[in-house]
């Protein structure tokens, strides 16, 4: 099976964030990057199978500046096969993301496209069935589990309450979420072959960006709290403050 596996470098979840000077964006000064964490989990997804097939090809392909490049090496020492990097300015705007990856996958015509559900940095959701929608293929999505069945993927999310499973004809385009992928750790043996993997580097064909930033600001810091009184002594002026002030009740 030809897998091909969309990535993206995000800042690393455990890092504070701060915004730079220009208040437009964050600033990078020391700031480690890594893969979107559910990327991992769809790249996992795909040596796994890769694996339980006994043969097939895992590509690793982003949209990104040229240090992008240390994410694909990451993916190639977990187990994929080769990477292409799409460089060019990534942007807020999904569609331009998800054209640059199409025009790059359309022709390699794998038999499953694997994304994570959403990038961590700008928490959209959108690339993956964007990216179905322009390659014309079966997209299912928020997906913990898959199987593989004649020619189908056979997916299982999780909903409230249960689980829902989706079958879809492959090729498809099919985005993971938290589940049965736990991703592996990169072994020495991986990483010292990851750097005899090839890693092509293209441009990207993003096209002007439809979405930009005009202000960043943290949050706001939240109010202290107040302790009213003790036991149920405190639950009068507990709901009197609920009504009259914090005006919820």
């Amino acid at each position: 099976m030809n897998i091909y596996v969309c990535i993206k470098r995000v800042p690393d979840t455990e890092a504070r964030i701060k915004v730079a000077g220009n208040g437009t964006s964050i600033d990078t000064a020391g700031l480690k990057y890594v893969i979107s964490p559910y990327d991992e989990f769809a790249l996992e997804a795909a040596i796994r199978q890769k694996e339980a097939a006994g043969s097939g090809e895992v590509t690793v392909v982003t949209v990104g500046e040229s240090n992008a490049a240390e994410q694909l090496r990451s993916a190639l020492a977990m187990g994929a096969d080769k990477a292409v990097l799409l460089k060019g300015q990534p942007t807020l705007d999904g569609l331009a993301t998800a054209r640059a990856l199409a025009e790059e996958i359309r022709g390699a015509k794998p038999d499953l496209v694997l994304l994570g559900m959403k990038a961590v940095d700008d928490d959209q959701q959108q690339v993956g069935p964007m990216l179905a929608e322009l390659l014309g293929l079966p997209c299912v999505t928020v997906v913990a589990e898959m199987e593989f069945e004649d020619g189908r993927v056979v997916c299982h999310r999780e909903i409230e309450g249960g689980v829902e499973v989706v079958e879809a004809p492959l090729p498809a385009v099919v985005t993971l979420t938290k589940g049965k992928y736990e991703p592996r750790y990169p072994s020495l043996k991986g990483i010292m072959a990851a750097k005899k993997k090839p890693l092509e580097e293209k441009e990207a064909k993003l096209g002007e960006a439809r979405v930009t930033v005009h202000s960043l600001q943290p949050p706001a810091e939240k109010a202290a709290g107040r302790i009213v009184g003790q036991g149920a002594d405190a639950v009068p002026e507990l709901v009197r403050l609920l009504r009259e002030e914090a005006k919820v009740i």
